[in-house]
């Protein structure tokens, strides 16, 4: 609005000059009354922009009092910098931008960081790793070591409030810690243990952070293909080959000892079978003889004579058969005693002498 100041000068003069000029000095303007001001505001109308002005401050209003979460974040509301409360997902309602401040964070929705993983993959040889993925062994051997971190914001309040800058210290303490766990390790184990390994380097990085209050819960380690670099892969993989002959060589040994010495250990046992029941078979021999003797003998004892002559007769009868030519002489005979030849009848001879035996 703008105000008519020549006409309210003339109006003062005149004011002025029927009071005598007692309102002040000559040529000094009087200055308008609270009345006059009333009157020019009652026919005063405001104009449209000032109608737009007020609707839009309305509407700032109401975008800066209500907001919305979605289902997988937690809104951090924070009054005058300071933390106040957390926003559960939905409609919500807070003070005027200035007195309260909402951050938005997503608490289920997992994020990852990679470690080495783009420039083994890129390089194919892992000629070009990245300085994160080299790592020392525990055989003094140099490896490529690419991972994936899988992590979520476990804690908002924490995770904004605790650590300035939460990434740069997940990146330092994964790579700590995957350097410690391959660092006990040799480099065939960081080869084919990959794992244990990754469940290691979790449990060791999730201790670290809770330590640190930085409210991060680690989901995941995926380990990604190790290999060493590309300037002694030839090397390595001559020595894998060297060790994977040993190894076949020592089966092929053992397949062969399993097959000779439980052979030579049936044989043993076959060969004392038939010691002991040789020993079986010669111990009731001997047994059997003894007893047919001692029934030999308490015969002997019971008719002497008959008994003697019995065994000789019996003697002879296995003997003589086995003999070619025989000769007898009598002791008793003067004369020359004609040839008499034995070779044929002499089982008839045998009979004869058992039956005179009789």
């Amino acid at each position: 609005m703008n105000w008519d100041w020549e006409k309210l000068r003339e109006n003062q003069q005149k004011y002025e000059k029927n009071k005598g000029g007692s309102g002040g000095g000559p040529g000094m303007p009087r200055p308008p009354q609270m009345d006059e001001i009333f009157n020019k505001f009652k026919g005063f109308k405001f104009p449209g922009i000032f109608i737009g002005i007020i609707v839009l401050l309305i509407l700032y209003l109401a975008s800066s009092t209500f907001y919305t979460v979605d289902r997988s974040e937690v809104g951090v509301v924070q009054r005058f910098g300071k933390y106040n409360r957390l926003a559960q997902p939905g409609l919500n309602f807070k003070l005027p931008s200035g007195i309260e401040k909402v951050t938005k964070v997503n608490v289920r929705t997992p994020e990852t960081e990679e470690f080495g993983v783009q420039a083994a993959e890129s390089a194919g040889a892992y000629g070009n790793a990245s300085e994160s993925s080299l790592m020392l062994t525990g055989d003094l051997n140099v490896g490529v070591v690419p991972w994936i971190v899988q992590y979520r914001r476990a804690d908002p309040r924490a995770y904004l409030f605790n650590v300035k800058d939460v990434i740069s210290l997940l990146r330092n303490m994964s790579e700590a810690t995957m350097r410690t766990v391959v660092g006990d390790r040799s480099i065939n184990e960081v080869i084919t243990e990959r794992a244990q390994i990754a469940q290691a380097a979790r449990e060791m990085l999730q201790s670290e952070l809770d330590n640190a209050k930085a409210g991060i819960a680690i989901v995941n380690i995926e380990m990604k293909r190790t290999n060493v670099p590309e300037p002694v892969q030839a090397s390595f993989n001559q020595v894998n080959q060297a060790i994977q002959e040993k190894e076949q060589t020592i089966y092929k040994a053992r397949e062969e000892y399993n097959k000779a010495v439980p052979l030579a250990r049936g044989e043993a046992k076959r060969v004392i079978k038939d010691a002991e029941g040789y020993a079986i078979d010669r111990v009731n021999r001997a047994q059997g003889d003894a007893t047919r003797f001692l029934a030999v003998y308490d015969a002997y004892n019971q008719a002497k004579d008959v008994t003697r002559n019995r065994m000789y007769l019996e003697t002879m009868l296995n003997v003589l058969p086995k003999i070619g030519a025989k000769y007898i002489i009598d002791s008793d005979q003067k004369n020359v005693l004609p040839l008499l030849n034995m070779g044929e009848g002499a089982s008839t001879l045998s009979d004869r002498f058992l039956q005179k035996g009789e």
